[in-house]
């Protein structure tokens, strides 16, 4: 089966072709540096000859909300309209989970658009919302870090790892569309204190965690429960500290 990875030279996008390719897949990178540029549209039509089910991993350069707004704007429209001329079967976007409930964030607004656009599209679709990496940890010490301090609300945190975040998208993509949004997350729940606190100490960081009141996330408040899931998701397989461990001693 060919099959479309918009964003594939992205970490996530690397990991899925691989898989990809060792079922038999035939797999067209979409990005760029391989001649498909969903924001010009140029090789996208070419790159959908022949073309089944489409992944999308695609992701703005920026985080910052009005970037984000217009790449996902963009992409979503040439996305939607080339798929339409190639009767494609399948789509599916990797999301976020949380999206609905902060759109006062401008990235997760832009997720929102990039959702909806292919909600509205007639396209057969799979929304997957994860929730964040384990290698998120590491931004939330330098954004929320002040020196030997890193700042942490008491906030739900269930991360996953990328490469499990990789085998749901496998999985999802070759299965019938859902037609509807589905979550993923990793095997654990806890604090997001504790998860930082873990990966400090087996990191070997000389790094404190001040746990706050306050429910912020990046320096936005947000709602407690805001990055775990609502209900029914499916889970990973490995665990956070086995992750951390493997990236220390890497």
């Amino acid at each position: 089966m060919k099959i479309l990875v918009v964003g594939g030279t992205g970490l996530t996008g690397r990991l899925v072709t691989n898989k990809l390719e060792k079922l038999g897949h035939k797999v067209v990178i979409g990005s760029p540096s391989q001649g498909v540029d969903v924001i010009t549209g140029e090789g996208l039509q070419e790159a959908l000859t022949g073309t089944e089910i489409v992944i999308d991993l695609s992701n703005s350069s920026s985080p910052e909300g009005e970037n984000a707004l217009r790449f996902f704007e963009t992409a979503g429209k040439n996305l939607v309209k080339a798929e339409l001329n190639a009767s494609i079967k399948h789509h599916i976007v990797l999301s976020i989970v949380g999206t609905d409930d902060a759109l006062e964030i401008g990235y997760l607004r832009a997720k929102k658009l990039q959702e909806d656009t292919i909600k509205n599209s007639g396209i057969p679709y799979t929304i997957i919302r994860s929730t964040q990496f384990h290698e998120h940890v590491e931004a939330i010490i330098q954004v929320q870090g002040e020196g030997d301090k890193v700042f942490v609300s008491n906030l739900d945190y269930q991360p996953i790892a990328l490469d499990d975040v990789a085998e749901f998208i496998v999985q999802f993509s070759l299965e019938e569309p859902k037609n509807n949004t589905i979550e993923i997350a990793g095997p654990r729940r806890g604090k997001m204190g504790t998860f930082v606190s873990e990966y400090i100490q087996i990191t070997g960081q000389d790094k404190k965690v001040i746990t706050e009141n306050e429910s912020k996330y990046m320096h936005f408040v947000v709602t407690n429960s805001l990055l775990v899931p609502a209900g029914h998701y499916s889970a990973g397989q490995k665990l956070f500290e086995d992750w951390a461990l493997e990236t220390f001693k890497s």
